[in-house]
């Protein structure tokens, strides 16, 4: 009799989400404590937090380890040798590319300054600039960075988009990233969203937003550590520069941070893909997977072995 495939998630709630797959077995561990068992076809990992559990990997062997977030920075660093890591890729593109648009509109159409000041009892109308008709430079090309296009291009805007290298495709040009200098005090508007490596962290740096035209805004939904936090607060203190940011660095952001109290800034606690749609789709995924294991195919999304 042949064995079931063995599957370990992290909770509850995902493998109800799952439910049930011929010749699967599920258990449920979250990289804390001891593991159930010995060996695992696959490890689904917790979605927050998991860089920092992964050594328990060392003492189980697993076909596959499957990971709920899209970024995977740090991972090749603490993941145990002889292990195969697939990310989340097609679980949090709309959700993140959604967040991204109630960012930008919400800054541009001024809707913390009326919030504040319903809050203080105010009727305070105010005249802010469109998005329609704003050039977005959009620094990152790769699933989320299309899904953000996808949802600004209705708006009547003007994309620009900066990838690694340049190329071109059926909607035009993608400038290369040693463009930017050049691009970016002609943008309104610049959305990063470059995984965090090497090579991006502190990108967006004083130099970075000193090319940046007076009254644009920089919304990172990318990695905190993408930007330059001392950089960011001194443009936002200044008020010649507006920012819209879902991660920080540090993150969480200290209670009492200067940042939270200016006007210019608007900060959402890291929740781009943090939606009702996550669960569903990872659930997908996860089957996805799963079903390909069973036929003997290869796991899609892989981005790291070990």
């Amino acid at each position: 009799m042949t064995e079931p495939l063995l599957v370990s998630v992290p909770g509850k709630t995902l493998r109800a989400a799952i439910g049930d797959i011929d010749g699967v077995e599920f258990v449920e561990w979250d990289l804390s404590g001891p593991a159930p068992k010995t060996a695992f076809d696959i490890v689904i990992t917790p979605y927050m937090g998991t860089t920092d559990k992964l050594g328990a990997l060392a003492d189980v062997s697993a076909r596959l380890v499957q990971s709920q977030s899209i970024g995977y920075d740090g991972v090749d660093d603490v993941l145990p040798p002889g292990n195969v890591f697939a990310n989340a890729s097609s679980v949090h593109e709309t959700s993140t590319a959604e967040l991204t648009l109630a960012l930008v509109l919400a800054s541009q159409r001024g809707i913390p300054d009326f919030v504040r000041a319903a809050g203080e009892g105010r009727w305070a109308p105010a005249r802010h600039a469109s998005l329609a008709d704003r050039t977005v430079l959009l620094l990152g090309y790769g699933g989320v960075g299309k899904a953000i296009e996808d949802r600004l291009l209705p708006f009547e805007v003007n994309v620009v988009r900066v990838a690694t290298r340049a190329r071109s495709d059926e909607r035009g040009q993608i400038h290369g990233i040693d463009e930017l200098q050049e691009l970016l005090p002609h943008a309104d508007i610049v959305i990063v969203g470059v995984p965090l490596t090497d090579e991006t962290t502190g990108l967006v740096d004083a130099q970075f937003l000193a090319a940046m035209p007076d009254g644009a805004m920089l919304v990172n939904i990318a990695r905190g550590a993408v930007a330059d936090t001392d950089a960011i607060l001194r443009e936002a203190e200044s008020g010649r520069l507006r920012f819209a940011l879902d991660v920080t660095d540090p993150e969480p952001l200290p209670d009492g941070h200067p940042l939270f109290a200016l006007p210019n800034v608007l900060i959402s606690p890291h929740v781009g893909g943090a939606s009702t749609a996550m669960m569903p789709r990872m659930a997908k995924l996860a089957r996805q997977q799963i079903e390909r294991m069973l036929r003997g195919e290869d796991p899609v999304n892989v981005v790291l072995r070990t």
